[in-house]
């Protein structure tokens, strides 16, 4: 006897055992729900040769060819990654608008005898709630950001926050990018905007918005992301915790956290070269030298003082944050790390 298909606006995760995105997979890699699994009813390349069949024939050939696919695709998904469900099991299934390709999923796990949900317009109706969801949430969120030049380790100081148990907001980690033009983390690829922000929304929802969240002072571009205008607005305007660390400090932190760059300073001299109008080709060419030397020390440090540190105080005194505190570090360690994070603490509570 099958069982009911129900429609219906709700997406989280945490209703259903599975939610399952029928989209092909170059639509799921550029944005998905967060926990969604996809199990594509026409491959990229499948979809592009329906595509052409409805363009070049008939919109009645392309449907007939489309099901002959979509039949065997959804077979080899019950028969590989649904074999082992049990008749309890409960799925959200959707497409790119709730039309057919989830329609033919749903109907197929209704016969099996599995209560199946689809999802009332789709990826679409989803993306649409995500972006009104982060515009509305914005200004109900308490922020304090964590400030600091380049290489106080504020990023490990927010790991021990959250390892304290505090809210925190990891945007760079959301971002998959380290922030600063040389940030690129090696061999990750950046999140599309949309699914960046998929997941930045499913991040905030998570949280008590009646309490403090933790997040590190920012630019409004994390490298190919872009921070949504409304959760920007509140981070330029939140109080914020200053981290002041020396900068010979700073620069032996950023050196064991990049070391990539100094085996292979292409990109670092592709950097310096992109300078030469700020800072003149005399200086740039020192910054050369050094690094043909490959004395790292002194090319670190000599960036912070006349590059970095400048362009970060400026956009601290843009902002006009009002200042809670500042702490002073005079390394950069977990240990160190964490006696911060527990003066935040203090200073919170």
């Amino acid at each position: 006897m099958s069982a009911p298909i129900i429609e219906t606006n709700k997406w989280q995760s945490s209703s259903y055992d599975m939610i399952i995105d029928v989209r092909s997979p170059a639509e799921f890699f550029n944005d998905h729900i967060p926990d969604a699994v996809n199990m594509p009813v026409l491959s990229d390349s499948e979809r592009d040769i329906v595509g052409t069949i409805y363009k070049q024939q008939s919109s009645f050939n392309a449907r007939k060819y489309g099901a002959v696919l979509v039949a065997r695709n959804i077979a080899e998904q019950l028969e590989k990654k649904l074999h082992f469900m049990t008749t309890d099991f409960t799925p959200l299934i959707h497409c790119w608008r709730g039309g057919q390709r989830s329609r033919a999923f749903a109907q197929i796990c209704s016969e099996i005898g599995w209560k199946t949900f689809i999802l009332k317009g789709g990826y679409k109706s989803y993306r649409r709630e995500v972006l009104i969801g982060l515009e509305e949430i914005s200004d109900k969120l308490k922020f304090v950001v964590i400030a600091g030049r380049t290489g106080s380790g504020k990023t490990g100081i927010l790991h021990e926050l959250i390892n304290s148990g505090s809210q925190v907001l990891d945007l760079e980690k959301l971002a998959a990018h380290r922030g600063s033009l040389l940030g690129a983390v090696v061999n990750c690829i950046q999140p599309s905007q949309r699914l960046f922000e998929s997941h930045l929304y499913a991040a905030l929802m998570n949280f008590d918005l009646t309490k403090t969240i933790y997040v590190e002072s920012e630019s409004s571009r994390i490298g190919n992301i872009q921070i949504p205008a409304g959760v920007w607005r509140q981070v330029i305007s939140a109080p914020m915790i200053f981290i002041n660390t020396p900068l010979q400090t700073r620069a032996t932190y950023l050196l064991s956290e990049y070391e990539h760059l100094m085996t292979d300073p292409s990109a670092l001299e592709k950097l310096i070269y992109g300078m030469s109008k700020r800072h003149g080709n005399a200086h740039t060419d020192i910054w050369r030298g050094l690094i043909k030397s490959r004395n790292w020390q002194e090319l670190a440090e000599d960036l912070l003082k006349t590059h970095y540190d400048p362009a970060y105080d400026r956009s601290i005194r843009r902002h006009n944050r009002h200042l809670l505190k500042e702490i002073y570090q005079n390394e950069c360690g977990i240990d160190n790390f964490r006696v911060s994070a527990n003066s935040i603490l203090a200073q919170a509570g």
